[in-house]
């Protein structure tokens, strides 16, 4: 096979590589039965003027299975931080105690867990569409290959390749997916 067709190949595989690692930190996010200190990733607080993620300006811990606890480096900062928990949307009242706030996670109700599950499917959805859309980039560019002259034969194989490799990265979506939706659903 020719070296621009293994460099397609190769560049293929990083780049749904990458989509399968977006998915897993966004999974991570998704709330199951137990809190997660990375349930607060992506959160920003405002840090004097700069918006600067929750990790970067207190010290989140796990007090036990369904109970975060963020401790400012700054009590300043204690506001900012509530706020920023109240607009993140997380379906959850943080508790200021001039300290430190904790988050008490509620109990999930059946309802929720289903919306849960639903919010994971659409983020493995999104994960396929990005799978599906590196093949249709791989598939053009090899055929532009062929245009300047490759043979046909190995574009097709080419192209068997690629769609190998997605159809592996679909299944590895979908076996997550179904990770999470087990974790989600026990109770």
């Amino acid at each position: 096979m020719s070296d621009e067709l293994e460099l397609i190949l190769e560049v293929s595989r990083e780049s749904m590589q990458k989509s399968i690692t977006h998915l897993e930190a966004e999974l991570v996010k998704v709330r199951a039965g137990k809190v997660n200190p990375q349930m607060l990733d992506g959160i920003h607080v405002d840090y004097y003027g700069s918006p600067t993620v929750i990790q970067q300006v207190a010290n989140v811990s796990v007090m036990d299975a369904r109970t975060l606890t963020i401790q400012p480096w700054e009590k300043n900062m204690l506001q900012p931080i509530e706020r920023a928990i109240i607009a993140a949307n997380l379906g959850i009242n943080p508790q200021n105690d001039g300290n430190s706030i904790r988050l008490f996670m509620p109990a999930l109700t059946e309802e929720r867990r289903k919306e849960f599950v639903k919010k994971a499917f659409s983020e493995g959805e999104h994960a396929k569409v990005a799978v599906r859309n590196i093949r249709r980039d791989a598939i053009e560019h090899s055929k532009r290959l062929q245009k300047e002259g490759l043979s046909e034969d190995l574009i097709k194989d080419a192209e068997k390749k690629i769609q190998d490799m997605t159809d592996k990265f679909i299944v590895l979506i979908d076996k997550h997916l179904s990770t999470k939706e087990k974790e989600i659903m026990a109770v």
